[in-house]
């Protein structure tokens, strides 16, 4: 590979300049992460630099190198230049300046420099360009950009990456599961279709060792991921302009300024048919029948197709995601028996049975929950609520909290194994390629410090006073959304205390309760529904704008590399999300009806609106019908729009085509059609699954099905992702990665809060403990009547009377003047009746309820974290299988690395020796003659 060691940089001033693409940092060549294909070569210093200084015609410029211009050959999937040898790795798409219809000559030659020197640079870095015009559009023109095989070589050393060195011959131990692989066959993907992948013991490459490494074809030593991966490396990091000291590089700046329309590397074949080139795997076509199509729904994911075709970073989402929802399965199916366990029990439920009754709950006449408005009702109403209440408010609700906090632990603990298996397989155990700051970083290195450890000048974006403002600045934006949150959820209170009174004047209700229709719709259902509707129209609408906001906030913070940059946006966006979607929950949850005093003295919010109380059987059920309505609508809402949006798109595009569609297009045409996945779209499908983890975990007390929904949701949600990424999306540039980031341990999180509010929830929201306390305690003497344990009369126990008269003017009900005002009612707590030397004061029942709410708390919580502590001692991060693999393979890869470089030594010796000998042969000869 012939390098030219000169660079064609574009030197304007200050005047010329325009800001559309931003600064890139004055970096220092010995500081800058520009790696260099020879060591011999500096980045820069010895570049002999060609300043092009007017707005003349760049190609007359000496030093000037430009793409070569050919006509499509017809090839509708060649994946190669003309010349059907080299192989397309990555795709520039720009627009011709020359045949733009809104042609500004200032603006037009300034991008069109910038371009053309660009390209030059890639040209002199040794990477070979070749333009072709659009059919279907002849503004367009894409250059096809191909790496030979010394710049590969060149800079696979330089980025780490690991390839073949001999075929691995470890043996794969059998399987305890084997015996029954006549079962698990109809899951697994066909091997006939999608062959295994043939293992190898691997190394970073290195050039002086060449001859080590398993080269058998130089055109597929590299796969076109890996090739993909090493020319974007490169395309990041070329220049194309230089001004006062400061040099501009990098394909994403030039993308974003508009200067490139698009760059991407290339699908291998069209998804519906295979590749009219018989060399062409068709990986794409493979992926799209055996993992995106709906027929496959019920099979295994191809995880090492997925990795070969789009990186390690996708392969490992999607693996995560397919365990998480494996999972799942075993969470839906105690979840549904639980749920089963309290609906064939719910007639058994003795207080529902009390509260239907037209002589139990018919006789009660609760007190007015709001004041002027409301009227007293009847107990009976309430009936079918109870009825629901009882399914959820189980035995079996408990026994499903306790489950759920030993099943997160072992599924994280598991994951970790299963991660920790495919680093192993995939060769990033020891991932030594090291992260490169970002181009956005170093547009501002324009601060000169001391390096603490080398004791040498470097440049970073700010000083330690401006880093700390910038904290303070972004720290303050993040305060005040979430303040901005919780003032909607205020909002959201509000509509429930004011709405609750219209609905309790307009709704008809009557004391005996004959309505059919009031049975269902009473005014806490009608309030419950409609304020969880508008609260997940607040929720999504405040995703919308916080999305952009949290973005620019992270662009402000400025993080140095990529991952740090993904880091900071996921916390912000997961804080940001946590309390959007969960404060309405954990208000129903440990708020509602908690501080609502009694009816002579109620509470009352901003010293207006009363506190709002809950039904008779507590917030359970409200807290299940948010539950339902927040993640069923979430899950539909994101299906929707991420198989709607994407289609829509690139419909609308191909009807824009629709008259040129006759015409045969090239690859690289299709490809640019499609929908560009940002950097941040795997973010957002990390986000609704970490989400969803939360409904799952958090308030799973309330709802068993929520782990059965979200196994649906996810088995969905493999197959849509899957499918626009094979059919809507263009290809990903492929990626490394060990593990999922950041959120593994906001999982963990989640999973220690989790217990606590599991436990709160049945202790503070359901009414489970104080029925167990009334049944040990209070249905018997001294405390009760009854001769033997019972549940009968607790309804009556845990109402207390209120007398009418004692009511203040402001919390006076407003009397139906067809029904007689009674003289006392009744209302939902443990409080001495009027009359009592303490009336209206907590009776020895609520002192009762407290203890055993709090032993609760602490016994469920110390049960559950001693056993999640024991569990993930058990179960080692990796397995003993696994580690004896890594050691094996890094035995034998360092034996086998050694034994070639003794042969080459050897080799090298013998040689010499031979020499050595001719010389002192031809030294002796003359003397012996």
């Amino acid at each position: 590979m012939q390098m030219t060691t000169r660079d064609v940089l574009l030197e304007m001033d200050q005047e010329e300049e325009d800001d559309d693409d931003g600064d890139i940092g004055d970096v220092a060549a010995s500081k800058r992460p520009f790696l260099t294909p020879d060591p011999s070569r500096l980045v820069l210093d010895n570049f002999e630099q060609t300043a092009v200084s007017s707005f003349g015609v760049l190609e007359n410029q000496p030093d000037f190198r430009t793409p070569e211009f050919e006509e499509f050959n017809g090839q509708l999937d060649s994946l190669f230049f003309n010349d059907g040898q080299r192989r397309i790795d990555f795709v520039l798409v720009y627009e011709d300046e020359s045949r733009k219809e809104n042609n500004k000559k200032g603006s037009n030659e300034k991008q069109r420099r910038k371009r053309r020197a660009y390209e030059s640079n890639l040209i002199c870095d040794g990477l070979h360009l070749e333009a072709t015009r659009s059919i279907l559009d002849d503004k367009l023109v894409f250059v096809k950009v191909h790496a030979p095989w010394e710049v590969l070589c060149t800079y696979a050393e330089i980025m780490h990456i690991k390839l073949p060195l001999k075929p691995n011959d470890l043996k794969t131990r059998s399987s305890a599961f084997d015996n029954f692989s006549w079962f698990t066959k109809v899951l697994q993907v066909d091997e006939s279709i999608i062959k295994p992948e043939q293992e190898f013991f691997t190394a970073p490459f290195e050039k002086n060792r060449m001859n080590d490494f398993y080269i058998q074809d130089r055109d597929t030593f590299f796969n076109p991921a890996t090739r993909s991966r090493i020319v974007y490396f490169i395309l990041s990091r070329i220049m194309y302009q230089v001004r006062d000291n400061v040099k501009k590089f990098g394909i994403n700046k030039l993308v974003s300024s508009g200067i490139y329309k698009a760059a991407f590397p290339l699908h291998d074949c069209n998804f519906s048919h295979k590749s009219e080139d018989l060399s062409c795997p068709s990986e794409r076509y493979l992926l799209y029948r055996e993992w995106a199509h709906p027929r496959s729904i019920y099979k295994k994911q191809p995880l090492d197709l997925i990795r070969k075709y789009y990186g390690e970073k996708i392969g490992i989402y999607f693996a995560w995601l397919g365990y998480y929802t494996q999972m799942l399965l075993l969470a839906a199916v105690v979840g549904v028996a639980c749920f089963l366990y309290g609906y064939f029990n719910q007639d058994n439920c003795t207080w529902s049975k009390e509260v239907c009754h037209p002589d139990i709950g018919g006789k009660i006449i609760m007190c007015p929950q709001c004041d002027q408005h409301c009227s007293f009702w009847n107990l009976n109403i309430t009936c079918e609520s109870s009825k629901k209440l009882c399914i959820f408010d189980s035995f079996g609700t408990l026994v499903f909290a306790v489950f759920m906090g030993i099943w997160v632990t072992l599924f994280l603990e598991f994951w970790k194994r299963r991660q920790a298996e495919l680093e192993y397989e995939w060769d990033t155990v020891e991932l030594q390629q090291e992260e490169q700051p970002r181009p956005e970083y170093e547009a501002q290195c324009t601060h000169v410090v001391i390096n603490e450890i080398t004791q040498e000048q470097e440049r970073v974006p700010f000083t330690t006073w401006g880093k700390c403002v910038r904290i303070t600045l972004c720290a303050s934006a993040v305060l005040f959304w979430i303040l901005l949150i919780i003032a909607s959820v205020i909002g959201i209170i509000v509509y429930r205390l004011s709405v609750f009174i219209v609905f309790s004047t307009k709704l008809p209700e009557t004391l005996n309760g004959t309505d059919s229709i009031q049975k269902y719709l009473t005014p806490q259902t009608a309030t419950s529904i409609t304020a969880s509707l508008i609260s997940f129209v607040i929720i999504m609408i405040l995703n919308i704008i916080y999305e952009k906001v949290a973005i620019m906030i992270t662009n402000f913070e400025l993080p140095r590399t990529q991952t740090d940059y993904e880091n900071s946006l996921t916390m912000k966006m997961f804080l940001f999300q946590f309390v959007n979607y969960y404060s309405s929950c954990f208000y129903i949850a440990f708020f509602k009806g908690k501080f609502v005093g009694y009816p002579g003295d109620p509470v009352y919010w901003l010293g207006k609106y009363r506190n709002e109380e809950c039904d008779p059987g507590g917030c359970l059920l409200e807290l299940t019908t948010q539950l339902t309505i927040i993640m069923g609508g979430k899950a539909i809402w994101n299906n929707i729009q991420e198989v709607l949006l994407p289609w829509v798109k690139n419909l609308i595009g191909r009807c824009r085509t629709a008259s040129r569609a006759e015409k045969i297009t090239p690859r690289w045409e299709q490809d640019y059609h499609l929908q560009l996945m940002g950097k941040l779209g795997l973010f957002y499908e990390y986000l609704e699954m970490i989400i969803q983890f939360g409904f799952v975990t958090l308030f799973v007390a309330s709802f068993p099905l929520a782990p059965l929904l979200a196994l649906v949701n996810n088995i969905l949600e493999i197959r849509v992702d899957a499918w626009k990424m094979t059919t809507q999306y263009r290809r990903m540039v492929p990626e490394k990665a060990q593990d999922i980031g950041a959120w593994q341990p906001i999982m963990q999180g989640i999973a220690i809060l989790a217990v606590v509010t599991n436990a709160m929830i049945i202790a503070f929201t359901s009414d489970m403990i104080p029925r167990l306390v009334y049944y040990w305690s209070f249905s018997v003497p001294p405390y009760g009547n009854h001769t033997h344990y019972t549940m009968e009369g607790y309804i009556n126990s845990t109402l207390s009377i209120f007398k009418v008269s004692d009511f203040k003017n402001q919390s006076k009900g407003n009397p139906d003047p067809k029904v007689v005002i009674p003289t006392t009612c009744r209302y939902r707590d443990f409080r001495n009746p009027p009359g009592h030397e303490q009336q209206y004061k907590h009776n020895i029942y609520y002192w009762h309820v407290i203890a055993a709410k709090l032993a609760f708390i602490i016994v469920m919580e110390h049960l559950i974290y001693s056993v999640k502590f024991f569990v993930s001692y058990a179960i080692p991060d990796v397995s003993k299988r696994t580690k004896s693999k890594i050691r094996r393979e890094k035995y034998l890869t360092q034996k086998l690395l050694r034994e070639n470089h003794l042969k080459d030594m050897t080799k090298n010796m013998g040689v010499k020796v031979e020499r050595m000998v001719e010389v002192v042969d031809n030294n002796l000869r003359p003397k012996s003659e």
